[in-house]
């Protein structure tokens, strides 16, 4: 992946250190492989940002961050790709992954509407959570693993593509 491309969407270290909601970090964010742009660290980020995505759990970017603190890979990137889980998306990504979780364990699945209100969430919520969570935690592993490897092959890619570039530029010189 070009570097120049990532760089221009991800703040820079020191905007993320100046963060006065990451203070309670304290140092952690002194360590420098959490803004390396380098096929590994991008690689993982790209897991973390989209398994999170995938949890229907509030709080997501927070997840996404200490999953990057812990993993030691891009914080900016993983913490910006929870984002595939936005309010467009996110009804269709859960219910999904609602249905994915009914027909792997083997219940029905339920006819429901959302409603946003407490009385929805104390009665409805009880009755598909475990289906929701399940095939959440599938797609999330199966999606995550899913761009893990896309991101390495589109680095290697990359790479392979500007070294023959370089390669072929090289003898061109070489050959006048």
């Amino acid at each position: 992946m070009p570097k120049s491309i990532i760089r221009r969407w991800l703040p820079t270290p020191e905007q993320v250190r100046a963060n006065s909601g990451l203070k309670f970090l304290g140092t952690l964010l002194h360590d420098p492989n959490l803004f390396h742009l380098n096929r590994h660290s991008v690689s993982v980020a790209f897991a973390v940002g989209i398994f999170t995505s995938f949890l229907p759990l509030p709080g997501q970017m927070i997840i996404a961050a200490l999953l990057a603190l812990w993993f030691r890979c891009n914080l900016p990137l993983s913490m910006i790709l929870v984002w595939i889980s936005n309010p467009v998306t996110m009804p269709a990504i859960f219910y999904s992954t609602y249905k994915l979780g009914a027909w792997i364990l083997g219940t029905p699945p339920l006819d429901f509407r959302i409603e946003l209100s407490w009385e929805w969430l104390t009665e409805e919520v009880g009755k598909i959570w475990l289906p929701l969570f399940f095939g959440s935690l599938l797609a999330g592993i199966f999606f995550a693993t899913l761009s893990y490897f896309t991101m390495q092959a589109l680095w290697r890619w990359h790479v392979l593509k500007r070294w023959k570039l370089r390669l072929a530029k090289r003898s061109m010189v070489n050959f006048q």
